[in-house]
């Protein structure tokens, strides 16, 4: 179904809920097309494709709310859909702080972003693509068995109507490619890493040969890690886990979160919770993005914020429900699924590079350890307790010496930020960045 048709049949839609009695409504439709194949030691394990088309409803009577969903578009299912919201929305409770958005509020200019790629993949490019990778990664001298590695293409497209007056269809597709193999032989004393690849456009993803070798080399350094004893040194933490850390400041800042008071930054706005000169940003126009949105789930403009300026939080990640909830504007943060209501989250969130590189930052450690990978559970986002088991590289004197695996890193991220140091290496690779950052005094729980 192209764009204008997708936005004529939402139209009808909200036409016919208003009809039935629905004082507002808001209709979406997705359709999404994905391919996947898995390859593991020379063999095929799978080729998958799979195609959808849903439809999503969200009918208000007064401060009354019911959302509900179909992967049907014939005319008796949407009817059947209409009936059956308005329905709804009128036995719910009441919510006071529901509305769409008003007619003034909704985006008028819709940048180009660059989302979307014109060109699919084909399978047989797929396959290639994960052969070449998995070949690369069992090349490297050390590699003993295979996870496999996995490519996927995808392509969705968004369209949006609202009784206020939007309409809109955006359309964005999303390439991706990922090895994992293993090394050593004895159950014991065997070690498993990975490498990963993903990109807006087919042709902006790293060469298989490089994530395949990647993966390898990782895997085979981590050969012989040890123990070491529970202790406080400065801890230094590889993009792959740094990222992290900025998406529990994600969820810290979440509106819906500290309207509910359940935030350990619920009190921080306007407050330095980070080092002066640290800025993190929320970057909703880059181009070929893996967040990138021209406007927001309800309608409205996205915009860059600064939500950390020189160490000082300014803003919270707002829709317009969590917005009037806590007496402030949405900030145009606003996402959703086709059957859930919209809540907010941030888009291309990284915080920015610092003056030091990686190597100089750990140059004056004596004892330290660089973390590589984390695993189990995380943050309390209550109370800010940060728990996870690592792995990574011991470093001594200024140097990353052996692999160390087993040890849990524990600390609270209301210290733990004060303490952040980012160095010079950041890379735009996800929807949320962050290069190699350090932060001393953390407890490292060992042996």
């Amino acid at each position: 179904m192209s764009a204008e048709q997708s936005l004529s049949l939402l139209s009808d839609l909200v036409a016919d809920a208003k009809r039935a009695g629905a004082d507002a409504v808001e209709a979406v439709q997705v359709d999404q097309i994905s391919v996947g194949v898995g390859w593991r030691m020379g063999a095929m394990e799978h080729l998958e494709r799979s195609e959808s088309s849903d439809i999503g409803l969200r009918v208000l009577i007064g401060k009354r709310q019911a959302l509900v969903s179909t992967s049907d578009p014939s005319k008796t299912a949407l009817t059947e859909l209409v009936e059956r919201a308005v329905s709804m929305a009128k036995v719910v409770p009441e919510d006071p702080y529901l509305a769409l958005a008003e007619p003034d509020q909704l985006a008028t200019r819709f940048p180009d972003l660059d989302l979307f790629d014109p060109t699919e993949p084909s399978a047989e490019t797929l396959i290639d693509l994960a052969v070449r990778g998995e070949d690369a990664a069992r090349a490297v001298n050390g590699v003993s068995n295979s996870d496999g590695s996995r490519a996927g293409w995808g392509r969705s497209k968004v369209a949006f109507v609202g009784s206020n007056g939007f309409s809109q269809a955006h359309s964005a597709t999303h390439s991706s490619l990922s090895v994992s193999v293993l090394a050593g032989e004895s159950k014991d004393a065997m070690e498993t890493d990975y490498d990963h690849t993903a990109a807006v456009f087919f042709a902006d993803l790293r060469s298989p040969e490089e994530v395949g070798r990647e993966a390898g080399e990782r895997t085979v350094k981590r050969l012989g890690a040890r123990k070491v004893n529970t202790c406080k040194v400065p801890l230094v933490f590889d993009p792959r886990v740094s990222r992290g850390l900025i998406g529990s400041l994600s969820s810290a800042i979440n509106g819906a979160l500290v309207a509910r008071g359940t935030s350990f930054l619920k009190d921080s706005l306007g407050k330095k919770i980070f080092a002066s000169g640290i800025t993190i940003v929320d970057e909703p126009h880059r181009l070929r993005g893996m967040r990138s949105r021209p406007y927001d789930a309800e309608g409205l403009p996205t915009k860059r914020w600064n939500v950390v300026e020189d160490g000082v939080l300014t803003t919270w990640i707002l829709d317009l429900r969590s917005g009037r909830q806590l007496g402030m504007a949405s900030t145009g943060h606003a996402s959703r699924g086709v059957g859930s209501a919209p809540s907010p989250s941030a888009s291309n969130l990284y915080l920015e590079a610092g003056p030091i590189t990686r190597e100089e930052m750990i140059s004056d450690i004596d004892q330290g350890f660089y973390i590589t990978h984390m695993f189990g559970s995380g943050v309390n986002v209550v109370t800010g307790d940060f728990s996870r088991g690592a792995g990574g590289f011991w470093i001594e004197k200024g140097e990353l010496a052996y692999p160390v695996a087993e040890v849990t890193v524990a600390g609270n991220m209301k210290e733990m930020f004060p303490n952040l140091i980012p160095a010079s290496d950041l890379e735009l690779l996800h929807g949320i960045d962050a290069p190699t950052i350090r932060i001393d005094g953390m407890t490292l729980a060992g042996k």
